[in-house]
């Protein structure tokens, strides 16, 4: 997940708002907090999700 931090926070701000610079909202907010929003990430179609899932093999013409 590290090495794909950059999309990580850029799907944070489109999806949530969420600015992961804002040290204030960072400090106010829980782990569990921030791990839900990026497991939710996940579950859309997000550039993180399209980085991490598997490509699907295109038929043979």
């Amino acid at each position: 997940m590290l090495t794909h931090w950059a999309l990580v926070e850029a799907d944070l701000h489109e999806r949530y708002g969420i600015d992961v610079d804002d040290r204030a909202l960072m400090r106010a907010r829980s782990w569990r907090w921030l791990s839900t929003r990026i497991v939710g990430l996940l579950a859309e179609d997000t550039r993180l999700a399209r980085a991490l899932a598997p490509r699907e093999e295109q038929p043979p013409q």
